[in-house]
């Protein structure tokens, strides 16, 4: 609308006369117009961006992301970042517009229309926005969307809130609409802005990545995508199948069948008639913005799906490629691999855009955080301590990385392609690059060698979950079960997240970043290999032109680097095995872990505690100065309570309260002692607590830092052993347990003779810890706020 026709609108509105509003070709004259599956037109002169509505219930995904991120992985908010996927259409009320979102968990799968609207009616949707027209040409009207790309879609308030990074807004007087990446297609609209969020107190993270904490920039990305034709074909969900689920509930279904119904999640794909080739290869893109050797490892490692998809039956039809230029990686009609920069290491992540109709895979959408390269890296240096000489050779150590990087690459693909964690597959020589590998490092005599630590290829389960999933058949039943079976026959198990992510959880063999069939036997292996490059660490560890003191963060991840496998060690106390099993299964529901095989893992678990284990040998604490002028400590250096010099007790007791949450969690308690009350021979909790009192009660076992080590050791323990007792959401037959023990640990003490002579501090020691386990059983300790130190962070690996 120009000047003269908007002071005339104003007049004739003021004089009472009905305003008709002005035609679309009017009011855009002097805007450019962008045709294509939403026409919208750009009005520099006010920076607006207004879009026609030709077609209103039309149904189409509405999709967000994030194009520039902040850069903080505990926050998490990342580059090229999907969000929600929503199915949402326009719809007219006279002249207001409303963008709705159609609630799709809850349907019928019926013919009968008025069955379909009885539960469309029945559960709420969401009317995300609305939109008064500006302007139309009979049918169809011009909406100002301006207001709704400045907008939080994406949800970044609610993740700084979350993130306790502070509470902030969107400050309209500082965003604007993205033109550069502000484009239309045939059936996608594509719509960026620079949106900057205003607050106040911003939090720790924000203030290390941000310039001016206050005022935080993102750009918000917004997709208006044509929906996929019907030509898709669903396939039934098995909970063995490798697949995450879909799930919605069908008020449809005869009444002798499950409402809750369950597919899976795959990409389109079909062959040529009578070939093996197919209509459409499934092809991703690189981030042409990853490094060399990096980028060539990234495209190496997401190629090994096509060695699946062969297997399956079909022929190149997994590609991968680099992102042509001037595509946008968050354009519906790429799958990519993008490569995202943080200000610490932080995950990675795979996933995919669905259609919420069929769970038909539209776009896969990968984040690999750059950092995690380097992580591997620092490891190898800390083993191999490669800078003893000139000329010094690093190859190995990069190999290692960029072995990592492209299981990485393979493993978060996988997500993409519909496949879940399989952390059972590490006990099946290394079955699938869905698990959490970890490096599996050798000593040959004293040299440590990194040639196997990684697999190179995919997977055998990884080969059948695909079978599954995409393989073709006339029976396609038969066809699904008969890779279930296979599965079975070749001793190919999945088992997932909810049974192998938690310290606490039950399963005996599921777990990540570990190795072998043989949890005990892994990690004796792995403490010999500890000792060794603890006993033999130098300052060839880090380059020459590196400060002395950065020796420290190489030597975190050999000291600790036993973590994980003393995890799954755990596992086997109070464990179960058992796989997802259906009615009508032939074999037993579920076993316990062997009394012998808990007996061991006890062991080995003690072990961790003992000074012998937990102690560095002098030679090395004299290579650990303070931190230099220009450096200072991070989140990945050793926990100290000494102020600038190196503390040798309390990284003891970081790694004494990691074995004890595995040997006192409540959860695990209680099945100990369930299995104990069970069957007779088994171990149980009362084994558990004689095991760490009697090593916590020996007072003149150790001299010196050993001694010191011995004491702080048993304080992480007393600890521990009152939050089990005063854990409410335990057991009561836990908390009875935990408290007798704790009164006889006190009437042990009180028969000590703790004021002789005592060079090495014991008496102080147990007066101390027997005078808070008189406090807390009094109700006048309060345990949170006498904080244990933890471990640098471990993951991800």
């Amino acid at each position: 609308m120009n000047l003269r026709m908007g002071l005339i609108a104003v007049i004739l509105a003021l004089a009472g006369f009905t305003v008709q509003a002005a035609s679309i070709s009017e009011y855009t004259q002097d805007m450019e117009r962008q045709p294509g599956f939403h026409d919208f037109y750009w009005d520099d002169a006010t920076g607006r961006v207004l879009l026609e509505v030709d077609e209103f219930d039309r149904e189409f995904l509405l999709l967000t992301g994030l194009a520039q991120g902040l850069g903080s992985n505990p926050v998490g908010l990342d580059r090229n970042q999907g969000g929600e996927n929503r199915l949402v259409k326009f719809e007219r009320v006279g002249n207001k517009v409303l963008l709705h979102q159609l609630n799709l968990k809850y349907r019928a799968g019926s013919e009968n229309a008025a069955e379909r609207r009885a539960v469309r009616e029945a559960f709420a949707s969401s009317v995300l926005w609305g939109f008064e027209a500006v302007a139309r040409d009979g049918d169809t009207l011009l909406i100002d969307f301006t207001p709704f790309l400045l907008s939080d879609q994406h949800g970044v308030v609610s993740r700084l809130k979350q993130t306790e990074q502070g509470s902030y807004a969107v400050d309209t007087s500082k965003s604007a609409v993205y033109l550069p990446r502000t484009k239309n297609f045939p059936k996608n609209s594509e719509f960026e802005a620079q949106l900057t969020f205003a607050g106040s107190q911003p939090g720790k993270y924000l203030k290390e990545v941000v310039p001016t904490p206050t005022l935080v920039s993102l750009r918000q990305h917004i997709s208006l995508v044509e929906l996929p034709d019907d030509g898709y074909r669903p396939r039934k969900f098995h909970s063995r199948s490798g697949y995450f689920p879909f799930i919605f509930r069908d008020y449809a279904t005869a009444i002798d069948q499950p409402l809750d119904q369950r597919l899976i999640y795959r990409h389109r794909l079909e062959k040529k008639p009578g070939s093996d080739e197919v209509v459409e290869p499934i092809v991703y893109y690189v981030d042409p913005g990853v490094p060399e050797p990096v980028r060539s490892a990234l495209i190496d490692g997401a190629s090994w799906w096509n060695q699946a998809y062969e297997a399956a039956g079909y022929k190149d039809a997994f590609q991968v490629k680099l992102l042509p230029e001037g595509a946008d990686p968050l354009d519906i009609r790429y799958n990519v691999i993008n490569w995202v920069h943080r200000s610490t290491r932080g995950w990675s992540y795979g996933y995919a855009i669905a259609d919420p109709r069929t769970g038909e895979i539209l776009k896969g959408n990968v984040t690999l955080g750059s950092l995690r390269v380097r992580q591997d890296y620092l490891i190898a240096q800390g083993l191999l301590q490669p800078y003893g000489n000139e000329g010094t050779d690093t190859t190995p150590l990069k190999e290692l990385a960029l072995a990592r990087i492209r299981q990485l690459s393979a493993h978060e693909v996988g997500h993409t392609l519909g496949l879940a964690h399989n952390f059972i597959a590490s006990t099946s020589e290394r079955a699938s690059v869905m698990d959490y590998p970890a490096p599996l490092v050798t000593l040959n005599g004293d040299e440590m060698e990194l040639a196997q630590a990684y697999d190179n290829g995919i997977g055998e389960w990884d080969k059948l979950a695909i079978r599954y999933g995409y393989g073709e058949a006339v029976d396609e039943q038969a066809h699904l079960a008969s890779v279930i079976a296979e599965a079975k026959e070749q001793g190919l198990r999945f088992i997932s997240d909810p049974d192998s992510r938690g310290i606490n959880d039950a399963h005996a063999d599921s777990h990540l970043w570990d190795n072998g069939a043989e949890p005990v036997a892994e990690f004796v292996r792995m403490a010999e290999l500890r000792q060794h490059a603890l006993e033999n660490f130098s300052p060839a560890a880090n380059p020459a032109g590196a400060p002395r003191a950065s020796l420290e963060e190489t030597l975190v991840p050999v000291y600790y680097g036993y973590r994980y496998q003393a995890e799954a060690v755990g596992k086997l106390l109070g464990g179960l095995d058992y796989d997802y099993l259906y009615n009508d299964a032939e074999q037993a529901s579920y076993s316990l872990v062997p009394a012998e095989r808990q007996r061991q893992a006890l062991e080995a678990l003690l072990s961790t505690l003992e000074p012998e284990f937990l102690t560095l040998p002098e030679r090395v604490l004299q290579l650990l100065p303070p931190k230099p002028y220009g450096y200072g400590r991070t989140d990945e250096s050793f926990p100290a309570y000494t102020g600038v010099a190196f503390d040798a007790v309390t990284m003891a007791e970081a790694a004494a309260g990691h074995t004890l949450s595995i040997l006192l969690d409540p959860e695990r308690a209680a099945r100990l002692q369930e299995q104990a009350a069970r069957r007779a021979g088994q171990p149980g909790l009362a084994a558990v607590l004689d095991g760490l009192s009697e090593r916590a009660l020996d007072a003149g076992a150790y001299q010196g830092l050993a001694a010191a080590i011995h004491q702080r050791v048993n304080h992480v323990y007393f600890h521990h052993l009152m939050q089990l007792a005063g854990n409410k959401q335990a057991a009561e037959s836990v908390r009875a347990r935990a408290s007798m023990e704790l009164a006889r640990i006190q009437h042990a003490i009180g028969g000590m003779k703790l004021f002789g002579d005592d060079p090495e501090g014991y008496s102080a020691h147990y007066y101390f810890q027997a005078q808070r386990i008189a406090a807390f059983s009094a109700g006048e300790l309060e345990l949170k706020g006498e904080e244990l130190k933890n471990m640098p962070p471990g993951s991800p690996i």
